[in-house]
C-alpha cells in the first residue's frame, strides 16, 4: 500500500520583498512537509517568517524561489479557495454585516442561496457556542467574540487545511482557549490539517508538533509537550 499524499510540501522556498539594497528576505530556502491531519504550531519571534509562511501555504503569496505543492488537496488554493481557510490576526469582519451575515458571506459568494447559507452559518456558530451573537454587528462584540465569528466564517466553508495567523494574540486566556477549542474540534470533524502561528506556549503545546522559525528558517521541529487536548 502506498503512503498517503502529504498535506503540503515546500522545497527550497525563499521569499524576498523588494530588490537591491532594500531587499528583505523573509524566508530562506525552507524545505518541509506535513502529513494529512497534522496539527502544527509555528513559533518564533516577530520577524521570524511565521506570517510569510502562512500566507504562502494559503496561496495568498508566491515564493520568490522554490516550490510549494498541496498533494493531498488535489489542487492549489489559488484555483479553489474552499480548499484552505485562513483565520487572520485580529478582527477581519465586515462592519456593516451582522455576525451571521459575516459567517455566511463565503457561501453566498460561492453561489449558495441566502437562506441555505445562513442555515449553514448558524450551524457553525452553534458548534463554536456563538449563535447568540448572530444578529449583532461587529462593533457590538467583544474581541474574543469577534475572533470566534472570524473562525466560524472560515470553518463554514469546510476547508481541508486551516491556517490561523496569531488568532489569539489579542485575546485573554479564556477567550483564546475557546478559539483554539473551536479550531481543534472542527479540524477533527473535517479531518483537516491545522497550522497555528502563535507566540503563546500554551497554544503551541495543544498541537501535535512545534516548528520553530528563526531568521526566516525552520531551525527546529519537535513534538509538542502537551499534544491535542
Amino acid at each position: 500500500m502506498s503512503a498517503p499524499d502529504p498535506l503540503f510540501t515546500c522545497k527550497g522556498v525563499t521569499r524576498t520583498y523588494g530588490s537591491g539594497d532594500r531587499a528583505v528576505v523573509a524566508l530562506h530556502d525552507v524545505s518541509c512537509r506535513a502529513e494529512q491531519g497534522a496539527r502544527i504550531a509555528f513559533v518564533g519571534p516577530s520577524g521570524s517568517g511565521k506570517t510569510t509562511l502562512v500566507h504562502l501555504l494559503a496561496g495568498l503569496d508566491t515564493p520568490s524561489r522554490g516550490t510549494i505543492s498541496w498533494p493531498a488537496l488535489g489542487g492549489r488554493p489559488q484555483d479553489d479557495p474552499t480548499l484552505v481557510g485562513v483565520v487572520f490576526q485580529g478582527n477581519s469582519l465586515i462592519p456593516t454585516l451582522t455576525a451571521v451575515e459575516n459567517v455566511a458571506l463565503p457561501l453566498v459568494l460561492r453561489g449558495v442561496g441566502h437562506a441555505d447559507a445562513q442555515r449553514q452559518a448558524l450551524g457553525t456558530m452553534d458548534d463554536l457556542g456563538i449563535r447568540g451573537f448572530a444578529d449583532q454587528l461587529p462593533e457590538e462584540l467583544s474581541g474574543g467574540q469577534a475572533q470566534r465569528v472570524s473562525v466560524a466564517r472560515v470553518l463554514t466553508t469546510r476547508p481541508r487545511l486551516i491556517l490561523a495567523d496569531e488568532p489569539t494574540g489579542q485575546l485573554d486566556h479564556a477567550a483564546a482557549d475557546l478559539v483554539v477549542d473551536g479550531l481543534l474540534a472542527t479540524a477533527a470533524e473535517l479531518g483537516a490539517g491545522l497550522v497555528v502561528s502563535t507566540h503563546d506556549v500554551r497554544i503551541a503545546d495543544r498541537m501535535d508538533s512545534i516548528w520553530r522559525l528563526r531568521d526566516g528558517r525552520i531551525d527546529l521541529i519537535q513534538p509538542a509537550t502537551g499534544g491535542v487536548r
